[in-house]
């Protein structure tokens, strides 16, 4: 017997007495109660650990923009999420056990809070994780430069925004549109590799891709949160169409036969360069006689309003209801202007480094209204960060995405005329004969934007689900653009482009339906809150501001973070366990009836 054939021959008896080992092996015990417990108290420090990893790595990578930063940030990642998927496969175990309320629901969460799982290959994840980091650098460093030689004729995306807002120029306005979306074609690839590992690792979870993953998150089968979606959009398409329908007139007259008189309106003269958002166009559509009879950017130029002071008039409002002020490393670690000395990401965002009291925002603030606004909205997800910190970690979010956007946007629903004589910007509110005019602001800039909402993830969900594939990227984007909003390009994009990439929120991999129930949510919030403040003025007149009562039962809400089911949160904030578009219709009434006169024979439609 030969060496080899000895040494064969040891190997199957010691393969043939581990079989019988594992054989004879007793079944592991049952989990019980303290087991989960046990598992939630480790998950609790897990997700902590991790949160605090994956806040300071994302806050340096966005705002130190290098190859190190983006390599170090997508390592954090790749280990967070790695750590996540294993809790996420870990809490399925305990699906059989009797626990209290706050475990069961911290079981829940964990299995259906992801947004990415990588898959269980090491090189797939870390090659997943590293296209991420590369997607949303290329992002952040994007530009248009009009003759690449001259660094001089480069715009970067606030550059871009200014001129999609100001300019009048069609011909312009096409050549800063046609040229922002040159920085995404080259993502496109790496974006499909993204869908394909990243629905591995989502169906290695248990879910059917990562849209349906997605979807599980509110608290209802996936087929369910689809159905509620064309609920909500069945309530306010009629009046968005009689929005668009106006809209289209007025451009027409300005641009001619570049506008059609019943078709698409040409997404480059919407005065916001992805047309989500229309109160640029404000002057171009708005008749004399429905002037807002202020302007908040004049106000806010002329008094010279400095980045800091704007911020500081935002947390002003949230303490007049009664919260406390941000700490003292809110004022020292947020960035309030763009750095001339490297390239940050400046899409506005409020984090929470360590899930407890270091709160920040990240915005490149300029004196403008819009963002004003958003210095509120940003605020308010901060001050719902802190609520709900004496959570568990797993539960310190809010009771849907939805409400977290929503929150910040209630608030700034009560930035109104009244609001702004009482922190003294303004001298005295215009008289209702200018309600018109402000209402057709804020419908160009909140109610335009609910299809928009829904295109990003229905665009997504047909993506990760295979309907949609890589040879119609684009094709699929538009068609959707065009059966929801009504808006088209003004030139034929093939599938040379890749038009979904040069909006933020695709390449970072962001769930965008919580934007579109923040929008219903934010306005079915304010009436409730109103109603608590004792408001008897028409709703868009309502603020909230120094109401403690308004402030205690908003408080009540942030405090839950995610601990009950969405619906659970919302009937303590609003008294009913439905969203309901009925406010936000009820907002835009006299609106709806001014309309109406104006469009008496004009075509709606597309």
């Amino acid at each position: 017997m030969t060496k080899r054939t000895t040494l064969a021959c040891l190997i199957a008896v010691l393969l043939s007495t581990a079989a019988c080992t594992r054989a004879l092996a007793p079944a592991p015990a049952p989990a019980t109660a303290g087991d989960a417990k046990a598992f939630l108290d480790t998950a609790n420090q897990t997700l902590l650990k991790f949160g605090i990893l994956g806040s300071q790595g994302g806050w340096v990578a966005q705002n130190f923009i290098t190859d190190d930063t983006a390599a170090l940030n997508a390592r954090i990642s790749q280990e967070s999420i790695e750590a996540s998927v294993k809790l996420a496969k870990e809490a399925a175990k305990y699906d059989g056990l009797a626990l209290s309320d706050t475990e069961r629901r911290q079981m829940n969460v964990l299995k259906t809070s992801l947004v990415m799982v990588t898959p269980a290959d090491q090189k797939q994840a870390e090659e997943l994780t590293t296209i991420m980091a590369r997607l949303e650098a290329d992002y952040g460093t994007g530009k248009w430069c009009k003759d690449p030689a001259k660094a001089d004729t480069c715009l970067n995306i606030d550059q871009i925004t200014e001129i999609m807002a100001g300019s009048r120029d069609e011909q312009r306005l096409r050549e800063v549109w046609e040229g922002w979306h040159t920085i995404s074609p080259k993502m496109k690839q790496d974006y499909s590799r993204f869908v394909e590992l990243s629905n591995k690792g989502a169906k290695e979870l248990g879910f059917a891709d990562t849209g349906a993953m997605w979807r599980m998150k509110y608290d209802m089968p996936p087929e369910a949160f689809s159905k509620e979606l064309d609920r909500l959009w069945t309530q306010v398409q009629p009046l968005y169409l009689k929005l668009h329908a106006f809209v289209r007139m007025k451009l027409r007259q300005k641009y001619g036969d570049l506008v059609p008189e019943r078709g698409p309106i040409p997404a480059h003269l919407l005065g916001n360069i992805w047309a989500q958002e229309w109160e640029n166009v404000y002057p171009l559509v708005a008749p004399k006689n429905t002037d807002v009879g202020y302007s908040l950017d004049a106000i806010l130029k002329n008094r010279r309003m400095s980045a800091l002071d704007m911020v500081r008039t935002g947390e002003r409002f949230y303490t007049s209801l009664g919260f406390e002020p941000l700490p003292k490393t809110f004022w020292e670690r947020s960035l309030f202007v763009r750095p001339k000395d490297r390239e940050v990401v400046c899409h506005a965002s409020a984090w929470d480094i360590d899930l407890e009291a270091d709160v920040r925002i990240k915005m490149c603030i300029n004196p403008t209204a819009e963002d004003f606004t958003t210095i509120h909205h940003e605020l308010g997800h901060n001050f719902y960060q802190r609520a709900y910190m004496k959570q568990p970690v797993v539960l310190r979010d809010s009771a849907n995405d939805g409400f977290h956007e929503a929150i910040g946007d209630t608030i700034a629903l009560s930035v109104t005329p009244e609001y702004l004589v009482k922190i003294g910007l303004l001298n005295a509110a215009p008289d209702a004969s200018h309600d018109t005019g402000q209402l057709l602001r804020m419908a160009l800039e909140r109610f335009a934007f609910l299809p928009f909402a829904l295109v990003i993830d229905q665009w997504r969900c047909k993506v990760f689900s295979g309907e949609v594939t890589p040879a119609n990227y684009n094709k699929a984007w538009w068609d959707l653009r065009l059966k929801y909003q009504g808006v088209a390009p003004v030139s034929a994009r093939g599938e040379e482009f890749f038009d979904p990439g040069a909006k933020y929120h695709v390449p970072d991999n962001t769930p965008y339906m919580r934007y579109f129930l923040a929008r219903i949510l934010q306005f079915q919030f304010h009436r409730a809150l109103s109603k608590t403040a004792g408001c008897t003025l028409p709703l868009h007149r309502c603020s909230i501001f120094e109401s403690k009562e308004a402030g205690q039962r908003l408080n009540a809400v942030l405090s839950m973070g995610m601990s009950k089911p969405w619906p659970d949160a919302l009937e303590a904030l609003t008294g009913s366990r439905q969203m309901d578009a009925t406010a936000i219709l009820d907002y835009f009434a006299p609106l709806s009836s001014w309309l109406d006169q104006q469009l008496a024979g004009a075509p709606t439609g597309w």
